[in-house]
């Protein structure tokens, strides 16, 4: 996210930071219908198994869900749909070169805002094994650990 001042956060994908090793981020607009906008301003979305294609040299996140807005009646879209992402032809076909050749996949890690405008954080992301995700948890515990006993050790 390269404006942080401009912006709000709509929704994470906590699951995929601890699924995913994150080699590299993205930012790609999204193309979206008015009530769709409407519901993500409300924050009803869920980027929850979400993941990123690319057909036809375009690239698509899919499994994003984003709830219809209780006013939209007829104008409302299929909540699962597929949404297309916005980016340069460059950076697409330099992912699916990379998707394709080294076993890595595109997951959706953020929705926000930036000023008028919906971004998606796209990340370059590899699977963790069981053990990976073990070693993650025990180094996240005894930092925990570690921060507690410091603040305790201040106060005595």
């Amino acid at each position: 996210m390269s404006d942080k001042k401009n912006s709000k956060i709509i929704a994470l994908n906590r699951k995929a930071r601890h699924d995913y090793f994150v080699d590299d981020t993205y930012e790609a607009g999204i193309a979206l219908y008015g009530t769709e906008v409407k519901s993500l301003r409300m924050g009803a979305v869920n980027l929850k198994d979400s993941f990123c294609t690319i057909k036809d040299a375009e690239l698509y996140a899919c499994g994003v869900h984003i709830s219809p807005y209780e006013k939209g009646n007829i104008f409302n879209r299929e909540p699962l749909r597929d949404k297309k992402l916005l980016m340069h032809k460059k950076e697409i076909l330099k992912l699916l070169g990379l998707v394709a050749q080294k076993g890595y996949t595109l997951i959706p890690l953020s929705l926000y805002f930036s000023g008028s405008h919906v971004k998606m954080e796209v990340g370059l992301c590899r699977g963790k094994k069981l053990y990976d995700k073990r070693d993650d948890m025990a180094a996240r515990d005894s930092k925990r650990e570690i921060e507690r006993s410091m603040k305790n050790s201040n106060y005595d």
